[in-house]
């Protein structure tokens, strides 16, 4: 497998790093759901860039939310690599004999809907067009160059009077933040990407963005 050069750092990281370094919330010692999410990243027409997905407002679980690829693992899929290839065919048609798998981040815990979710990291080595293959599931798929993540006027916290916080970034029209936007932070870190920017930038989640949050919750209580 041959990657790009601005890749190469980050493909030496993923064997070595551990949980903690992208989230407190570790997977239980019994419980939770197997899922997985795809961290692609390729050579897009506005330099490195990784692919998103709005999710559906109607959906049961991170209704609303920015996120990768991915979902619950299936019986018939031969471990996380295989799950998160799978969802992402099946959320936005990408092709997997396209994609170069670098590895499997450790397994990370989502306490809302109870997920045990292994991050797939892989390369797209040869980009094609995508879409939201079902409305249902996918609102909208976007290609986000890093530049833009690390763009320190797209850089803030979020917080809540719950107690919430949390990285974010407003990027391509979407604030991402929570679950997904940690693991971004924790990449862009760890890949030396990161830009210094103002951790003090605190802002609150808009009134829809957290009823759509709070639904999940209330879901799984």
């Amino acid at each position: 497998m041959t990657l790009p050069d601005w890749l190469q750092p980050l493909a030496e990281q993923v064997p070595l790093v551990k949980a903690e370094h992208f989230s407190r919330f570790l997977p239980p010692p019994t419980g939770g759901r197997d899922s997985a999410v795809l961290i692609l990243f390729a050579e897009g027409p506005d330099g490195p860039d990784v692919l998103l997905i709005e999710r559906a407002a109607t959906m049961r679980s991170h209704a609303g939310q920015p996120a990768f690829p991915g979902g619950a693992q299936d019986p018939t899929d031969d471990g996380p690599v295989a799950a998160a290839l799978r969802e992402a065919e099946e959320e936005v048609g990408l092709r997997r004999e396209t994609v170069d798998v670098i590895g499997v981040l450790p397994a990370l815990y989502l306490p809302p809907s109870g997920f045990v979710v292994h991050p797939v990291v892989a390369h797209w080595r040869e980009p094609h067009e995508v879409w939201p293959v079902d409305a249902a599931e996918v609102a909208h798929v976007v290609r986000v160059p890093l530049s833009e993540l690390t763009d320190p006027a797209n850089r803030f916290r979020v917080t809540h009077t719950s107690g919430l916080m949390g990285p974010a970034f407003d990027v391509r029209g979407l604030v991402v933040w929570g679950f997904t936007a940690g693991l971004l932070a924790g990449l862009l870190t760890l890949a030396g990407w990161e830009r210094p920017w103002d951790t003090g930038d605190l802002r609150e989640l808009d009134p829809e963005t957290l009823r759509l949050a709070m639904k999940t919750w209330e879901q799984r209580t």
